[in-house]
Order: C-alpha cells, then sequence, then structure tokens
C-alpha cells in the first residue's frame, strides 16, 4: 500500500512538473516571438536610416531595394529571451561577447560589403571566446566501444565547426525566409529532443526555444515576399548560435549524437560542401558567390520563390522528424528515413547543377562536333 503511495506521488510531481516546464517552453517562445516581431519595423526603418540596403543584381533574386538588417531583431529578441530566462555563467557570457562580435562585424558588412578575409577572422574571434573563455568544447566522443579524445585537436575542431556552420546558414540565405525557417526547425527540433531527455535547466534548452521565439518573430516579417532581409548580421548570428547549441548537447557524447545536429541542418551544410568543391572545380574563389545553390536549382525547375522555400522546409523537417524518431523512438527507423533522404538529395545533385554545369559541358560537345 505504501509502495503505491510513494508511486502515485512521484507520478503526481513528474506531471506537475512537465507541466510547469511546458508553460515555461511556451512563455519563452511567446515573449521572445512577440518582441521580435514588434521590433522588426523599427528596425527597417533604422536599416534605411543608416543605409543597410540589399540591392538588387544578376547575382540575386529580388529585383527591388530592401532592408537588410533583420538580424538585430533577432538579436534583440535573443537578449530579452536571456533577460528573462537565462542564467548569468561563464558560458552564457562567452555566448554573448561572441554574438556581438557577430553581430557588430554583421551590422558593418550590410552597411557596407566587407572583404571575406576580415568576416572571417572576426568569426574566428567570436568563436575562439566560445572555446577558450566559455570552455565549450567538441572534445571527446564515445563510439563502438571506443573512447576517441581529440586532446590539443579539440581547439581548432571547434572553431571550425562553428565558422563552418556560420557560412553554412550565411551560404543558404537566398530566399524569403529559407535561412530563417531552416533555423527555426533546428530550434524546434533541439528543443523536443532536449527537452524529454533532460530537465528545462538545461541551457541548450533554453537557446533553444528563445531563438525559435526571436527566428519565428522575425519570420514573420520575412516569409515571401518579405518586408525586409535578415542581412549578414542575422544569417551569420544564427550560426553561430546553432553551433553553440549543438556544441552543448555534443560534449562528451557518442557519435551518433554528434551526427544528429548535422543532419537536421543536412540542406545548408550540404549546399555549402558542394558550393566549396563546385568553385574549386571550376577554379574560382569559394568566397565568391554565384546562382548554383540548391534554391537556384529548384527555381530553374520553374518552382515559384513560395514553392522552392517550401520544398527546402519539407526536406528539412523531414530530417528533423527522422532525428526525433532516431532518439525518442527507434534509432534503425531514424537511419532509414536518413538513408533515404540521404539518396534523395544525392540524386538530386547528380541530377542538376550544383557541382558541374551540365550546360557549359553541353556546349563545348557540341562545339567540338
Amino acid at each position: 500500500m505504501l509502495n503505491k503511495q510513494i508511486k502515485l506521488y512521484i507520478i503526481k510531481e513528474v506531471v506537475i512538473i512537465m507541466e510547469y516546464n511546458i508553460k515555461t517552453v511556451i512563455l519563452m517562445v511567446s515573449i521572445t516571438f512577440l518582441f521580435t516581431a514588434a521590433i522588426v519595423p523599427l528596425v527597417k526603418r533604422i536599416a534605411f536610416h543608416v543605409g543597410a540596403i540589399d540591392k538588387p543584381n544578376n547575382r540575386k533574386v529580388h529585383k527591388k531595394y530592401m532592408p537588410s538588417l533583420g538580424g538585430l531583431a533577432i538579436f534583440f529578441g535573443f537578449i530579452i529571451g536571456y533577460m528573462f530566462f537565462a542564467k548569468p555563467t561563464i558560458e552564457m557570457n562567452a555566448i554573448l561577447m561572441g554574438s556581438f562580435i557577430i553581430v557588430l562585424i554583421g551590422i558593418f558588412d550590410d552597411i557596407k560589403p566587407i572583404q571575406a578575409r576580415y568576416k572571417f577572422i572576426c568569426q574566428l574571434i567570436a568563436a575562439s571566446v566560445i572555446v577558450f573563455y566559455g570552455g565549450i568544447l567538441l572534445d571527446e566522443i564515445n563510439a563502438f566501444g571506443l573512447h576517441l579524445s581529440f586532446s590539443i585537436l579539440a581547439y581548432p575542431i571547434t572553431l571550425l565547426f562553428i565558422v563552418g556552420m556560420i557560412n553554412s546558414i550565411n551560404l543558404i540565405d537566398g530566399l524569403d525566409g529559407l535561412a530563417a525557417g531552416i533555423s527555426s526547425i533546428f530550434f524546434l527540433t533541439i528543443g523536443i529532443i532536449a527537452f524529454m531527455l533532460n530537465t528545462l535547466g538545461g541551457l541548450d534548452i533554453v537557446l533553444a526555444f528563445i531563438m525559435l521565439g526571436s527566428t519565428l518573430g522575425f519570420l514573420v516579417h520575412n516569409f515571401y515576399p518579405a518586408k525586409i532581409f535578415m542581412g549578414d548580421t542575422g544569417s551569420t548570428f544564427l550560426g553561430f548560435i546553432i553551433s553553440v547549441i549543438a556544441l552543448i548537447g555534443l560534449r562528451k557524447v557518442t557519435l551518433t549524437s554528434f551526427l544528429i545536429p548535422l543532419l537536421i541542418l543536412a540542406v545548408p551544410i550540404l549546399d555549402t560542401f558542394f558550393a566549396i568543391l563546385r568553385r574549386i572545380l571550376n577554379k574560382k574563389s569559394i568566397s565568391k558567390s554565384d546562382k548554383q545553390h540548391l534554391h537556384h536549382q529548384l527555381l530553374k525547375m520553374n518552382f515559384s520563390h513560395r514553392a522552392t522555400v517550401l520544398i527546402i522546409y519539407y526536406i528539412n523537417i523531414l530530417f528533423a522528424f527522422a532525428s526525433i524518431i532516431y532518439f525518442l523512438k527507434d534509432s534503425k527507423i531514424g537511419i532509414y528515413i536518413y538513408i533515404t533522404l540521404l539518396v534523395i538529395v544525392l540524386w538530386f545533385v547528380i541530377s542538376t547543377n550544383i557541382i558541374i554545369n551540365r550546360n557549359k559541358k553541353k556546349k563545348k560537345l557540341f562545339k567540338k562536333k
């Protein structure tokens, strides 16, 4: 009888804690969403005032002048979320300092474009703050019964991971609502997995949900047809925070846990990889922009702007669904879904001009004949 009462008491306490945690999550997302959505019109005015304008050209899809400082609204939403829900720790201080560096260089770049090498240096400085001051490192992985410690290599590996993620989100930001939508899917997925596996007090959970609200608040104004762009201020900041959230949840992890956040972001990561490969094969600088990204290929297939964005959302949602299934339900089913999706993506890559411009190749063959 006593054991039964204890069990009922424990169940009751767990239910109360879960209800409290769910309410807190809703509050996190709601406050940051409403604040960001409300402040975007002000940021839009600031963008026009300081000259942070994205001008149309032959490389870009949009046809009119657009304010491009929207990432500042996302950053302000993040700050509000921090003030209400995050605890001041060394890790959080490092995240704030790194974010400030990323956002500051993004603002300058949105007003007047900065050379890629200088942006890379600033990104490296921001990443260094996370690694050396915050002590956030990917230092070891346990897999297949083996323990792999990166030792001194943990520092360059982590720096490379952060900078790589920053530029992955930056490169995918080519259509209205694309980067914000992909990032929102990531934040929601990581938030759900972390919420189900941990307590609400985890920094990765807090960051995921305050960023979810902030990004969705901006997406209200950024989805096609966009009224404002996030600019480098937003895309680099999102990439930075995504990398940090992934690292916080990945320390001393298994190999599969390490791969999950990367698979959720399979589309921007693969798109970045193919862009680098494409530019190397064409003997061009890897920082030189072009119109051969995944979203450009879909547009060339006569999909509308809105449809292209929704297709990429859908692919990302499937990767996110596979991640949730893998962690919370059945790992084998999750792996099968991952493999299927990766095969589809690779088939699409082979069938289009993402790596090799098939049209140019055909023209050369025609000339030879």
